[in-house]
């Protein structure tokens, strides 16, 4: 892994929470898939109320956009500027890529990975903003068009890969 000196500090004091019972980031890990998922739901509840016109479905959007907010909340309880919606954001756009990669898998194998690839780096940068770790630098700095991942960029993801563990009960 390339070692970003904050990263490997961060870590050490983060695995430090974790051992003394007062971060718990599997839980974190399984209540972002579920913000991930309310999102969708929200999402499909107009698409069904709109093809439809059966209004049903929109009079659900309310309750579900609620139980969304409640859960984000408890994943970012302080947050700066827009934070909250970049996180909605990436939570919901990396779910959409690891359905599109799913869905390429058996034709496209190449572009299922592309996809997956960039659904864990939208997936990082959520947990670069919630551990409030982000700048340009943990970020990568600029990016144009879908390509690797630069080595800071690297750096992060395999940082929460090991960090984040949902496996860790």
């Amino acid at each position: 892994m390339p070692e970003l000196p904050q990263l490997k500090e961060l870590f050490e004091a983060t695995k430090r929470l974790v051992a003394e019972k007062k971060l718990d980031l599997s839980s974190d890990e399984d209540l972002s898939l579920a913000v991930m998922n309310l999102v969708s739901i929200e999402e499909h509840l107009v698409f069904s109320g709109s093809k439809t016109s059966a209004r049903e479905y929109y009079d659900l959007i309310g309750p579900v956009r609620e139980l969304r907010k409640t859960y984000l909340k408890q994943l970012l309880p302080d947050y700066e500027g827009e934070v909250w919606c970049i996180c909605k954001h990436l939570l919901a756009a990396s779910m959409r890529l690891i359905e599109v990669g799913t869905k390429r898998q058996e034709k496209d194998p190449q572009a299922a990975q592309a996809c997956f690839q960039h659904a864990f780096t939208l997936y990082s940068y959520f947990w670069t903003l919630k551990l409030k770790m982000a700048t340009g630098k943990t970020l990568g700095g600029k990016t144009t068009a879908p390509q690797a991942p630069t080595p800071k960029q690297k750096a992060v993801e395999e940082f929460l890969a090991k960090l984040v563990d949902c496996c860790g009960e």
